[in-house]
């Protein structure tokens, strides 16, 4: 479709051209971008991994890692408008080389940590240079695709979070099969190493690969140059005339509500994150590769659970019930999950776990449907990111309050049963206070969450 200011530039200017200098554009930036989210994902869930047998070897608490694995999330929030604000100074290729380069360098020297304390100023560097990465990457976007085609871009974009889960829970898995006592040097550490280093060389390569803005970019010609421009000036004039209001969804109580509801169902997400391999691990006794593929399979069903979800939600033209089931099928495996801790047995607890992912998943994608219901203009674009930003805070939460949970009761069905209530609270939220039925569905767009 094309845009309706985007008229003909020359007489021999055709929208097949057009479309075509765009698809260029497309193939060029996106595939890049996306293997760095990939990586960044996985970067940021292996430590649910590595705790396996870190917490043996250095002989730390539940208590040490859940604080260290979600203090990721403090860094996360902290720095997020800052480094968006800096790539606007010094442009993308320089600011996504500085953030993988500080995470990648981050992750490897997790490999080194023997004290608590090294385990939690690590993870904050990483959440702290992470946290450009989403946002930074969406700005540059726009910076080469309007609006009008940009969403299946962002979608591909998008599909970084479940794709790392997938690979990345086997690729854990056999690398602490295969490595343990190399070198004198434990499998856990030999995760960090060995994902840690594909960072660094992205941020090697984010220089050379990536072109900051259309006007620098001599692998289009000057007419497919003119293309982008002229869409993008098209796109600027149109919104040059709007109000830019981000106090309207400071005073808007039910973005406060919706930023109550994602950060309980972001607990459950978290949770299945960060514990879902030691919840496995438990009660079945199986080695590291199986265990990847175990996790692997079990988000399989999670990224199911958002793909189905978000067609029947298009389908209906409905999103506040689809959310709030979906969120309600994520917190039922987690009591399953407890249920099933408590009688011993494996197979239930993969059952429980794969039906939470389903639901949690499920939930989150079609949750995004929800605030265009209520805000438009800049405030939604304002009120979307103080949703996400907040919301998160929930990937801090969640661990750290499982780990002291399991310390202090000697199991986690205590602390599963609980988050499992809290994320049950985001169905009563949506049904007590969210009214307005969605009239479209699951949006072509949504934030990623933990």
């Amino acid at each position: 479709m094309v845009h309706p200011d985007s008229a003909p530039l020359t007489t021999t200017s055709t929208v097949e051209e057009r479309d075509r200098t765009f698809r260029r554009v497309v193939l060029r930036i996106v595939p890049f971008a996306t293997l760095v989210y990939v990586i960044a994902w996985i970067d940021r869930a292996n430590v649910g991994f590595a705790k396996l047998t870190t917490l043996d070897d250095l002989q730390w608490s539940d208590a040490v890692y859940g604080a260290g694995a979600g203090i990721f999330f403090l860094g996360y929030f902290f720095f997020e408008v800052p480094s968006n604000l800096l790539l606007q100074k010094i442009g993308a290729p320089k600011t996504i080389m500085r953030i993988a380069l500080g995470w990648g360098a981050a992750t490897v020297l997790m490999a080194f940590i023997t004290e608590p304390w090294h385990f939690y100023v690590l993870r904050f560097l990483q959440g702290a240079f992470e946290a450009g990465l989403h946002p930074g990457l969406i700005l540059y976007l726009t910076f080469w695709l309007p609006a009008h085609r940009r969403a299946k871009a962002v979608a591909i974009f998008m599909s970084a979070s479940p794709l790392a889960m997938l690979v990345g829970s086997p690729l854990a898995g056999y690398i602490m099969t295969c490595t343990d006592g190399v070198l004198g040097i434990a499998d856990w550490q030999w995760l960090f190493i060995i994902e840690g280093l594909p960072s660094i060389a992205l941020g090697v390569l984010a220089v050379f690969l990536m072109t900051d803005k259309p006007d620098n970019a001599k692998w289009l010609s000057p007419v497919e140059r003119e293309h982008v421009a002229h869409e993008l000036a098209s796109e600027s004039a149109d919104l040059s005339g709007r109000e830019h209001k981000f106090s309207a969804a400071l005073r808007t109580r039910t973005v406060w509500i919706l930023v109550l509801t994602l950060f309980c169902i972001i607990t459950g997400n978290a949770t299945l994150s960060f514990y879902g391999p030691s919840l496995v691990e438990a009660t079945l006794t199986v080695d590291f590769s199986t265990l990847g593929w175990i996790m692997s399979g079990i988000f399989v069903l999670g990224w199911l659970g958002m793909i189905v979800n978000g067609w029947l939600s298009d389908r209906m033209a409905e999103a506040r019930w689809h959310t709030a089931c979906a969120a309600g099928a994520g917190a039922l495996g987690l009591v399953l999950a407890a249920i099933a801790l408590e009688l011993g047995s494996g197979i239930g607890v993969i059952v429980a776990l794969a039906v939470s992912a389903a639901g949690t998943m499920g939930a989150i994608p079609v949750f995004w449907s929800l605030p265009p219901q209520f805000m438009s203009g800049t405030a939604l674009a304002a009120g979307v990111a103080l949703i996400n930003s907040i919301a998160n805070l929930a990937g801090y939460a969640a661990p750290q309050f499982l780990g002291s949970v399991k310390d202090a009761a000697g199991g986690y069905s205590l602390g599963l049963y609980v988050i499992a209530g809290v994320e049950f609270i985001a169905v009563l939220l949506i049904l007590a206070f969210i009214k307005k039925d969605s009239a479209v569905g699951a949006p072509k767009t949504e934030p990623l969450n933990a």
